[in-house]
């Protein structure tokens, strides 16, 4: 197991916009990306391609 120091990068997970459901985990890179990350992602329970937006991973 790795070290548990606070870095620039941290895990993230993408969120489905129409069912809530988070389907997508990601890294995100604090000092680049400052606000919330979206991305059209193809999300399995709705069976199309719809925003993802960035939330908490656990």
């Amino acid at each position: 197991m790795g070290s548990k120091k606070k870095g620039s990068v941290e895990i993230i997970a993408l969120q489905c916009t129409e069912c809530k459901r988070k389907n997508y985990t990601t890294y995100k890179n604090r000092k680049n990306i400052t606000g919330k990350l979206e991305k059209m992602k193809y999300c399995p329970f709705c069976r199309k391609s719809v925003m993802h937006k960035e939330t908490k991973a656990k």
